[in-house]
């Protein structure tokens, strides 16, 4: 039994780093879906971990555009709340507000209502001044069923009011359980993209960092708000001009998923801000963004379309000519200025 046992007898000490690097790796890769089974991989090689580093970043970028569409119908869903909670108070004060007058009243009613309107007037020293007030009673006994109607009318109105709250309220707290269900998806596939990026041999890693600098402008986009890129066709119109002016400002700003400015971005962040700053409001996300404005094919793009990548519509960039793009790339780069051919194109919206 001993000489079975023994080749399991091993000390965690005895593992080598290589062996430890790649088991990190296929635990990564593992824990994100990219492996089927739970069996470890081979060593990587630094494409192959970049390849993953980048489906991890475009993965998460889904995730974020989704996160970011949850978070808008939340905070309309939490406005309307507000706005319905609101117009139950003032209703309510109104209500109490004819109910004391109705109170008001009908202690009125019980206090002169002692003797027959019959023997008041035979008693009256002025029965033509009796019959002006027995008139005007009437008339306020009418005012009374009226005020009685409005009375019910408003507690049918603020019932309503609070069913239609209590819906908003339920359909809040579903999209705060599907921002969380997303935050979650979010930060373990950039967590996963960290940990894969971490096995790289430093001089890839900082290589990368020189690349990204290289293409953000970083440094001298700063200096003038709208630097034109050497032989781009200028944009068609001011607001164009206006929206390119303000993602050239901002390159070399740090990507942050669900940032919408001005220190930082994530793709449709970027390209909402861009387009807000000329005074067009653009929706939060980027299957949203697509459907705004006229279609254009790529070969009709000029500086100002918004083009869309992938085929789930999950990164979109700021087209500023000479097939180049302004976009917020990941978490690994700033914002920058891109060939659109680095990703599969998905189509392109002009927005004014």
């Amino acid at each position: 039994m001993a000489a079975h046992r023994k080749p399991r007898q091993r000390s965690a000490g005895g593992n080598t780093a290589r062996t430890a690097t790649t088991i990190a790796l296929a635990g990564a890769a593992t824990a994100t879906g990219f492996a089927g089974t739970g069996h470890a991989e081979p060593d990587l090689t630094p494409a192959q971990v970049k390849a993953k580093v980048d489906k991890l970043y475009q993965e998460a970028e889904v995730a974020t555009e989704k996160y970011n569409g949850a978070k808008e119908k939340a905070d309309a869903a939490e406005e309307r709340l507000k706005t319905l909670r609101d117009e139950a108070a003032r209703k309510t004060d109104k209500l109490n507000s004819a109910r004391d007058a109705l109170g008001s009243m009908a202690a009125a009613q019980y206090r002169d209502g002692g003797l027959d309107p019959a023997l008041q007037l035979a008693l009256s020293s002025d029965p033509d001044r009796y019959l002006d007030g027995a008139e005007f009673v009437e008339r306020a006994g009418t005012r009374q069923a009226a005020s009685v109607a409005s009375v019910r009318q408003q507690l049918r109105e603020i019932e309503q009011l609070r069913g239609a709250a209590h819906i908003e309220l339920a359909s809040l707290k579903s999209r705060q359980a599907e921002l969380k269900r997303h935050k979650k998806t979010i930060t373990g596939k950039l967590d996963a993209a960290r940990r894969l990026m971490a096995q790289l041999p430093d001089e890839e890693r900082a290589g990368d960092v020189q690349r990204a600098s290289r293409t953000s402008g970083a440094g001298t986009a700063r200096d003038a708000l709208a630097p034109t890129p050497s032989g781009a066709v200028s944009a068609p119109n001011s607001r164009t001009s206006a929206a390119i002016s303000y993602a050239y400002s901002k390159l070399g700003s740090p990507y942050v998923w669900g940032a919408t400015g001005p220190d930082a971005f994530d793709c449709s962040g970027l390209t909402q801000a861009a387009y807000r700053s000329a005074g067009i409001s653009l929706p939060r996300t980027t299957y949203a963004q697509i459907d705004t404005g006229q279609r254009v094919s790529r070969s009709e793009l000029m500086p100002g379309d918004l083009v869309f990548f992938y085929s789930a519509i999950s990164h979109v960039g700021l087209y500023i000519g000479n097939g180049q793009m302004i976009h917020a790339p990941n978490p690994s780069a700033p914002v920058r200025i891109a060939p659109i051919d680095e990703m599969p194109f998905a189509g392109a919206t002009r927005v004014v």
